[in-house]
């Protein structure tokens, strides 16, 4: 397993060579500065710690700027341990970018979802409301059965959809795919959407479901490239996979 720090930008749509729209979210990924390597000698458990994006010495504390000095870097805003199997061979101090994935590789996105208050438990927990005819239930969004399962001392059994507090926790969204990567402009283009509002820190992972890769998108760029070869070069690929047929 690898994984790499970043902060979401935002969400836009990048297009194939065939035609096919993308959604794609886009990931900030400046270089990572290993902070601490943990092994099993020393720790019992093998990981590394990585810092992102640069603080003020000012705006940090002694212990902060001294854990940083170590690495011979600056102090960090965000900071997370990885337990990455495919990187113990980088020392403290040095950097892993962004090309440390490639298109077609599947990861794990975790984040802090969106914070959205106190709701009730028809947002919360997707739940129906009640009937609104006329003389029927007056019970239309509130609590339903708590289901205490035959018990008569009000015990309520966990996870029963109740009113609380909505967003602000951490979540992962699995098995996205990375549709484009590129190191020099340090982001990473994941298909579909991932945890959290914009500018929020996010951890890159690699998947822990089975399939890890898949082919890699061919996508469109108009760097150098006239919009009559962009055309011709769909032209192409539609003509092929008609012939194929």
């Amino acid at each position: 397993m690898k994984g790499i720090l970043g902060r979401k930008l935002g969400m836009t749509q990048v297009f194939t060579v065939d035609g096919t729209l993308i959604p794609v979210t886009v990931i900030e990924v400046k270089p990572n500065v290993v902070l601490q390597k943990k092994t099993k000698e020393t720790d019992g458990y093998e990981a590394l710690q990585l810092g992102y994006e640069d603080v003020k010495e000012s705006r940090s504390n002694k212990p902060a700027i001294g854990h940083a000095q170590k690495a011979n870097t600056a102090p960090k805003h965000f900071i997370k341990e990885l337990k990455a199997d495919e990187l113990m061979d980088r020392e403290v101090g040095s950097e892993i970018k962004a090309d440390l994935f490639a298109a077609g590789e599947k990861v794990d996105v975790q984040g802090i979802s969106k914070g959205k208050g106190y709701n009730g438990v028809i947002v919360r927990n997707n739940g129906h409301q009640g009937p609104k005819s006329h003389g029927g239930s007056k019970n239309i969004r509130h609590v339903g059965s708590m289901a205490t399962t035959g018990r008569n001392n009000g015990r309520i059994e966990k996870n029963t959809p109740m009113p609380g507090q909505e967003g602000g926790y951490t979540t992962t969204n699995q098995n996205l795919t990375v549709v484009k990567v590129d190191a020099e402009a340090g982001y990473i283009l994941v298909k579909g959407n991932v945890p959290g509002p914009r500018k929020g820190y996010v951890v890159v992972k690699s998947t822990v479901k089975p399939v890890k890769s898949a082919a890699a998108e061919e996508l469109i760029t108009y760097a150098g490239v006239s919009v009559e070869e962009e055309l011709n070069k769909v032209a192409e690929t539609i003509n092929a996979e008609a012939a194929g047929e």
